[in-house]
Formats: C-alpha cells, sequence, structure tokens
C-alpha cells in the first residue's frame, strides 16, 4: 500500500528541517572578539585578575594577554604585531610608541620599587644591600634596556654600591625564577614580584632613602581592532576597582 504523497512531503520537510532549528538555537555558539593587551611581565598576576574580571563583564569578549618584557612588547607593536592596549613598566618605553604614532594620550595608574630576593635558606646570608657587592656573592638582574634593569642601576647608583651581577636577563619573571630555582643568591626585583613569590622566596626590604621606583602608563593603541573594548578595558584598570586589585599585587599609587 502506497502512503499519500501529502504526508510523505510533510515528513521529509519536518525532518530536513531539524538541522536548521539547531542551528538558530545555537546563539552560544557566537565567536567572541578577542581582545589582546600587551602588558609588562610584572603585571601578569593583576592584570590576569583584571582580565577575568573584564571578561565577566563583557561576555562577548575574551581577553589575550602577551606578558614580556616592556622594551620587547613596544618592538612588537611598531612593527605592526595586533594589540588592543599596551601597559608599560616605563614611561620611557611608552614615549617610544607615542613618538611611532601607535599610541596617545597614556595614563599612569601604578608604581612600583625594588626589593631584594634571595633562595628561602639565604645561603649567601644577605641581609642588605650592601651585601650584593660582596666579591663571590651570585647576583642576577634584569638586563639594562628593560625598565627592571634600568630600575636596578638607579638603585644601585643611589645607593653608592657596585654590583657586578653574574646574569642579567630578558625580564623580572627570570631573574625571580633564577632566585627560586636557587642559581643565584639573590635577584633584585620589584617589590609585586617578591610578593607574589610568596615563601618560595625571602624578600628584603631596600629602605625608601636608597630605594629607587618605576611608573606604568597604560594606553589604547591607534590600531586597535576593538577600540571601544580597548578603552573598556583601560577604565577598568583606572578604576576603583583595579586600584584595589594592583595594590592587592603590591603596587603603590602612582
Amino acid at each position: 500500500m502506497k502512503l499519500p504523497l501529502r504526508p510523505v512531503a510533510v515528513v521529509i520537510a519536518v525532518i530536513l528541517s531539524l538541522p536548521t532549528v539547531a542551528a538558530c538555537g545555537g546563539g552560544s555558539s557566537k565567536k567572541k572578539d578577542t581582545l589582546r593587551v600587551f602588558a609588562a611581565s610584572s603585571l601578569t598576576g593583576a592584570f590576569t585578575t583584571l582580565g577575568k574580571d573584564f571578561e565577566k563583564k563583557h561576555p562577548g569578549v575574551r581577553v589575550v594577554f602577551n606578558f614580556g618584557p616592556s622594551s620587547g612588547l613596544a618592538e612588537q607593536i611598531v612593527q605592526g604585531a595586533p594589540a588592543g592596549v599596551f601597559a608599560s613598566a616605563s614611561p620611557t618605553t611608552m614615549d617610544a610608541v607615542v613618538e611611532r604614532g601607535d599610541a596617545k594620550q597614556p595614563q599612569t595608574f601604578a608604581s612600583n620599587s625594588m626589593e631584594i630576593v634571595v633562595p628561602a635558606a639565604n645561603p649567601g646570608k644577605v641581609t642588605s644591600l650592601k651585601d650584593l657587592a660582596r666579591p663571590g656573592l651570585k647576583v642576577a638582574v634584569c638586563q639594562i634596556q628593560v625598565p627592571c634593569g634600568v630600575t636596578a642601576a638607579q638603585l644601585f647608583k643611589k645607593a653608592g654600591t657596585t654590583v657586578k651581577p653574574v646574569t642579567e636577563e630578558t625580564d623580572v619573571k627570570s631573574v625571580l625564577t633564577k632566585v627560586v630555582l636557587g642559581e643565584v643568591d639573590a635577584g633584585v626585583v620589584y617589590v609585586t614580584d617578591a610578593l607574589a613569590a610568596g615563601s618560595k622566596v625571602k624578600g628584603i626590604t631596600i629602605p625608601a632613602a636608597q630605594n629607587a621606583s618605576t611608573a606604568y602608563p597604560i594606553a589604547v593603541l591607534t590600531h586597535a581592532k576593538h577600540a571601544g573594548q580597548a578603552q573598556e578595558f583601560v577604565d577598568l584598570v583606572l578604576s576603583s576597582d583595579g586600584a584595589e586589585v594592583l595594590r592587592d599585587a603590591g603596587f603603590q599609587k602612582p
């Protein structure tokens, strides 16, 4: 017995329509916008927290960070790397990006000073800044072309201390790693990095009269793909909520 044509046609039409219905219901699969933030490595902890907060408030946005030495990030930006926001650990580095026309109107949002870190057991028996000049003591610092290296050099000059490091690292996280692994007796890092390392290292405070600091500017990049979202991220960093996250990470007011 043959089925009437009309019911068969109806059944086929219903079956064929099912994938279309399912696709229409897949609104959650909508591709998110990507906001790329280039930030100094010392901002890793604080900005990771702020990135998660931003994503919660902006469900359609995914924040992707590129953390590294400010000078290296600046070089990537002027060479055309896709990014929406730049947060530097040095006004000088930010100025270089602005002068090339890749950023406008940077705003300073935090400052950071230096601290000595040693392995938890302190095998070199370091107790003060002057100990870093002791012959035979293995000290790690940042390379002079990156902000943490510049600030360390200012610190040594201000204190009248001559330090001959056994290694000069590309960024402050690398210096910290050398100390954590016990490959050096001491390292000079930012206060925030010493705090983030917790019990893995022992921090030795540098008196304010001897210490040196650096300021952190942030700006929306002129070639930002999503300029509005980039500005909203900058606004978050500059807000009271952003200031609280930065303070908890050990940053100081600008």
